[in-house]
């Protein structure tokens, strides 16, 4: 018997690199897909009245962490189904999917709980007395959509874990087009409906999630490629070992989400106080940023799945090229749009206002935003390869400190104290977001080289 030679060192990098765009073009558009639901409520609220608008804005807050939360925790199914894919056992997939179907469906609806609590802190952020009813009803709305998000999340983890990332982006505009219309009703009050104003935003993308949910449940019963998964062969109720293990693993990488996007929205509370102009500067400047995010963090699931993918057939050694050759493309991004961040600073700004004091104080952010592009690329990457090599607990607190130990102190001693020289105002967050995402990113690329050197056995992926 024969065995296949090793490819060329230049062979094997072009294989990889073509394997890993060809996942994270799907990922990338179905990221810009859940993208635009958020944008077309927006749109939609602020047409109604500056009350809708606002609630919906105070409501995304919210919902948006919640949902990257649940993301994250579901996150550990696609590493888990790649490795088992890597392995060739495919055929144990599907009880993997069905525990994490309970898993997503459990975590859901504590989502959909826990965004129903959230009166006494609209209380707390004194919010306008007017809008907590009517943002409190748009988060009842959407949340009912949770349950069914947490089990879709499961079901594309097979279905991206086997490198199939094309169906999420279909069902991905699939949700888009049904958002539309269903915005367009409930929220004008068309076709014998009330017009629901912000409230109907709400009930529209609780919607758009079941329906999701149920084109995606139709699609792999249909596809003959997922039959050999066994997904639909019987039925299962929770096992508390499996459970167990996929919490454990799972809930890290969901509370490094949540603790990074949160970071965010309690910069947006610090600088509040500092007036109208500079909170709409630092929004615009980090919806922008928010937007260019999205594709190292599609990268980051590709490497997820590439480097499972190799530690299940055994592979360290092309795990770790995956690994660089993703930190390569990850960088190159991170240049290009540094280099469109910063040489366009000045005109990004006026997609958003003509207000010439935003204008000039966005475009200065937008500077210090072409700086972070590079530590956060290699951190979003970093954390990818972790999660295929199933190492999450360590690098959520690692996340933790560099967020909230040293980025977000960082930050609020420069920009609202002159402890560390005159207070920049939120070019000091901006400089404490640098800051963090470098550490982050050192911290996260310290770990990743010492969990690539352990032997497969010592790293939870026998099982």
């Amino acid at each position: 018997m024969t065995s296949t030679p090793p490819l060329p060192a230049r062979a094997r990098i072009v294989t990889e690199l073509r394997a890993l765009i060809a996942l994270v073009l799907p990922i990338i558009a179905a990221q810009l897909a859940h993208t635009l639901l958020g944008f077309v409520d927006t749109a939609m609220a602020g047409r109604v009245s500056a009350e809708a608008l606002a609630a919906v804005a105070l409501g995304n807050s919210f919902w948006i962490p919640t949902l990257l939360f649940l993301t994250g925790v579901m996150m550990i199914v696609t590493s888990k189904v790649a490795a088992a894919n890597g392995a060739g056992r495919i055929s144990e997939t599907g009880a993997l999917v069905r525990q994490g179907a309970w898993l997503g469906l459990m975590i859901g609806c504590g989502c959909m709980l826990f965004l129903n609590l959230m009166r006494p802190v609209l209380g707390w952020m004194e919010v306008d007395p007017l809008l907590i009813p009517v943002t409190l009803n748009y988060l009842l709305a959407i949340s009912l959509g949770f349950p069914a998000v947490g089990v879709m999340l499961a079901l594309r983890g097979l279905s991206d874990g086997l490198s199939r990332t094309k169906p999420a982006m279909l069902i991905g505009f699939i949700g888009l087009l049904i958002n539309v219309p269903a915005n367009y009703v409930l929220v004008y009050g068309k076709f014998g409906f009330p017009a629901m104003g912000a409230v109907g935003c709400g009930v529209a993308t609780a919607i758009v999630m079941w329906a999701m949910l149920g084109c995606l449940l139709v699609h792999l019963k249909r596809a003959s490629f997922y039959q050999p998964c066994g997904l639909f062969e019987r039925f299962d109720w929770p096992k508390a070992r499996t459970q167990g293990e996929l919490i454990g693993l799972g809930f890290p990488i969901g509370i490094a989400l949540f603790a990074e996007t949160s970071m965010f929205a309690v910069i947006a509370l610090l600088i509040g106080s500092l007036g109208a102009i500079v909170v709409a500067a630092h929004q615009v400047t980090l919806n922008f940023t928010s937007l260019a995010f999205m594709v190292p963090f599609s990268l980051g699931l590709a490497i997820t799945v590439r480097v499972g993918h190799n530690l299940g057939r055994g592979g360290a050694r092309d795990a770790m090229l995956t690994t660089k050759v993703g930190l390569v493309l990850a960088l190159l991004f991170a240049a290009i749009a540094a280099i469109i961040m910063f040489t366009l600073a000045n005109q990004i700004p006026l997609i958003y206002t003509q207000d010439p004091q935003v204008l000039a104080l966005a475009s200065s952010l937008f500077v210090l935003a072409a700086l972070y592009q590079f530590s956060d690329a290699v951190q979003v990457a970093c954390a990818g390869a972790l999660r295929g090599f199933q190492d999450t607990r360590l690098p959520m607190l690692l996340t933790m400190v560099a967020y909230w130990l040293i980025g977000l102190p960082t930050g609020y001693l420069l920009g609202l104290t002159d402890w560390l020289g005159p207070a920049r105002g939120p070019a000091g967050f901006w400089l404490g977001l640098i800051v963090g995402l470098s550490s982050a990113a050192l911290f996260l690329g310290l770990r990743l080289r010492n969990v690539s050197r352990k032997p497969i056995h010592q790293r939870g992926l026998h099982h």
